[in-house]
């Protein structure tokens, strides 16, 4: 029987409930991981995940930004979109296009420098608003791994963190567990004898 110290995972990223979710998102990318547990003083408090991160950026009120210009306005020197798209020379998608092309720069044009609004904005919150607090889904380390995989299954979770006590020791992942599969790690070995011959004396 395996357990889930066999397979287990020690080397986990951890953050703290202080961590910004800016910091947060930038650890979860850089080490290509979907979760965090939170500790502080060595105690596990809680758990946050990327879909957590990603729903709470999703909830925050946009950041106003402007497209900057230096364009020098001239009513008089060119044609409105209006008398353009009227004279066919543009499209007449053009007009909502214009329209709103002060709204603001484009998203992406937003996101590609961390030192737009919306990475500053992303300072002035921390992982304690974001994250699921206990009680949380922990095994101890001599757990055996085929009951952690159904629990896993059962609650739909991904992973389950291993404890001793309130203090952290690993992680099992589900993707521990089917490297332990792949390896035959949880194979059973049925035998199979010959009744007469490997016990004469049977009844």
């Amino acid at each position: 029987m395996m357990r889930l110290r066999d397979i287990m995972t020690t080397d986990v990223l951890t953050v703290t409930p202080e961590t910004s979710v800016r910091e947060a998102l930038e650890l979860l990318g850089m080490r290509h991981v979907s979760g965090a547990p939170v500790v502080s003083g060595g105690t596990l408090l809680g758990v946050v995940t990327g879909t957590d991160l990603m729903n709470f950026v999703a909830a925050l009120p946009g950041v106003p930004t402007e497209r900057e210009t230096h364009e020098e306005w001239d009513v008089g020197s060119a044609p409105s979109v209006e008398e353009e798209v009227e004279r066919e020379d543009e499209p007449a998608s053009a007009f909502f296009s214009e329209m709103w092309d002060d709204a603001g720069a484009d998203l992406t044009e937003r996101f590609v420098g961390i030192a737009g609004p919306e990475w500053n904005e992303l300072e002035e919150h921390d992982v304690s608003e974001v994250m699921t607090r206990v009680p949380l889904v922990t095994r101890e380390p001599g757990a055996d791994v085929e009951m952690a995989a159904d629990l896993m299954r059962a609650k739909a979770i991904h992973r389950v963190l291993v404890t001793e006590g309130d203090k952290l020791v690993g992680i099992v992942s589900a993707l521990d567990i089917t490297r332990a599969v792949a390896d035959h790690k949880l194979t059973r070995r049925t035998y199979v004898f010959n009744r007469d011959q490997d016990f004469p004396n049977a009844p």
